[in-house]
């Protein structure tokens, strides 16, 4: 009458084979024998996967330091074997984009800040590199720190300007930046930038590890070393309180407010930590490639980077470095192919678009978006959650030792 369970009822506590007392667990009887479940599928058992997910980037790391070793030839891909110095150049560049990418993410993607002057902060790494070691004869190491330190600067006092605004106009703010800073590079003010020309890199002064075909292993190595590093800082921040924040200003920056903290000091900070990432790539850039160009001060980078982001998969931890890469290839890849025999013998209807490698990597931004909207690491997580009840039929078939781990 009252619902209150009854002596022997297994809904009471005090019955010793009920689910609440100590000789049941679940409705099972003492006696009987729970179902097996396999270990993967256990609460609070890690998966395999899920055990040796945390190591997947260390592997990944080694793997791409060993490329170098190799002598794998990929026809179609390549122009040589993995070892090839033209190949490593290749790779090389695609990975300081990659990097590239993941800082102008902290940005973007975490901090929902869109920013349309990133690429002067990659500028003032290049050019200030080779502007201190070609002009003022400082070594390399000299040199680096001042234009990472140079660059973080800048994008302090820059970001400090620009965050008085918000939405279009602190897009229109960093655009007007990044146009003031190619302006001053093409005029050659002072001398110092080459104008439109450049500034050719004086290697005389450079370490002999840096210099030479035959130590393009070398900057290959560099590059790597830096995307590792931005990987990891802009991971560290993302996971701490900082990134929290950060997520919340992306989100809803008035709650932010609310609770007390002070939505403009978060994002100067990634503002400015965002433009440090960007000069230090333009360090290694500088290397790769052997000097300075004022292509690299356009807004068109900047345009690339948020292309990058939204095709790798914004927020992420590996969309941006894949979008990176994967954009920054096509981009090189496209080119030669664009200009090649076999699209030179085609008709006119063909030959003209596929000469023109944006309007190519154009199409297959627009099919990547309207087909992968959350970008290369969506379709990612979406293949592995419709791969997953067929893991889960696989592991729970009949006959499979649930101890076993094979």
């Amino acid at each position: 009458m009252s619902g209150a369970p009854t002596p022997g009822d297994p809904g009471d506590p005090g019955d010793p084979d009920g689910p609440g007392g100590p000789g049941g667990r679940d409705g099972h009887r003492p006696g009987a024998v729970p179902a097996a479940v396999p270990v993967e599928l256990e609460p609070g058992r890690p998966g395999r996967l899920a055990a040796v997910r945390p190591w997947l980037p260390l592997v990944g790391l080694v793997l791409f330091a060993i490329l170098p070793y190799s002598t794998v030839d990929l026809p179609g891909v390549f122009d040589g074997p993995l070892n090839a110095p033209g190949t490593l150049q290749l790779l090389a560049i695609c990975l300081v984009f990659g990097g590239l990418a993941a800082g102008y993410d902290l940005l973007f993607g975490r901090t929902g800040l869109l920013s349309f002057g990133h690429a002067l902060y990659f500028a003032a790494g290049v050019y200030g590199t080779d502007v201190l070691v070609t002009r003022a004869g400082l070594p390399l190491w000299e040199a680096a720190l001042l234009a990472v330190a140079g660059g973080t600067v800048l994008a302090g006092l820059l970001g400090a300007v620009a965050l008085r605004t918000v939405g279009i106009a602190f897009a229109m703010v960093t655009l007007a930046f990044a146009q003031v800073g190619a302006i001053l590079v093409a005029r050659d003010f002072g001398g110092l930038t080459g104008g439109e020309e450049g500034l050719p890199l004086d290697v005389s002064g450079l370490p002999d590890a840096l210099v030479g075909v035959a130590n393009t292993a070398n900057l290959y190595w560099l590059a790597l070393a830096y995307l590792a590093l931005v990987v990891f800082v802009v991971h560290r921040v993302s996971a701490s309180p900082t990134g929290r924040v950060l997520a919340g200003l992306r989100d809803d920056e008035r709650r932010v407010a609310v609770l007390g903290l002070d939505p403009y000091r978060f994002k100067l900070l990634s503002f400015t930590l965002a433009g440090g990432l960007a000069s230090g790539g333009g360090v290694v850039y500088c290397l790769l490639v052997g000097g300075a160009s004022p292509h690299i001060t356009s807004s068109e980078l900047t345009l690339s980077l948020l292309v990058m982001v939204v095709l790798g998969g914004p927020g992420t931890r590996w969309g941006p470095v894949l979008g990176g890469v994967v954009y920054t290839y096509l981009d090189h890849r496209l080119t030669a192919i664009g200009s090649s025999s076999a699209v030179a013998s085609l008709p006119g209807v063909l030959r003209g678009p596929l000469s023109q490698p944006l309007f190519i990597l154009g199409t297959l931004f627009i099919l990547a978006v309207y087909f992968f909207p959350g970008g290369l690491a969506g379709l990612s997580h979406r293949m592995a959650a419709r791969l997953e009840p067929i893991r889960r039929a696989l592991l729970a078939r009949p006959g499979r030792d649930p101890g076993s781990r094979r």
